[in-house]
């Protein structure tokens, strides 16, 4: 099977998006614990930042990640006609 120009087009948007996604997961999920140290010295709401990351703020940032992905991607297969939906 031959892919057209607009199946590449829209693998490459896809791959962007991903890329982009993983790479803030990295940055919650591994940056932030490296400098959990330095990030206590920060207090919001009486918690210091480092904990703060760890108990809820990093779980609240993959919800929004996975729900703008979802969102992300069923716009994306409607532009490009290749949503699930009623058959006509």
């Amino acid at each position: 099977m031959q892919l057209t120009a607009k199946h590449h087009e829209y693998w490459n948007r896809n791959l962007i998006i991903t890329s982009v996604l993983l790479a803030l997961w990295f940055v919650v999920t591994f940056v932030m614990g490296y400098f959990a140290r330095e990030l206590n010295s920060i207090t919001i709401l009486g918690f210091p930042l480092g904990f703060y990351m760890s108990a809820q703020g990093s779980l609240i940032i993959y919800v929004v990640i996975i729900w703008y992905y979802a969102h992300y991607m069923n716009n994306l297969d409607q532009e490009y006609g290749v949503h699930e939906g009623e058959e006509d």
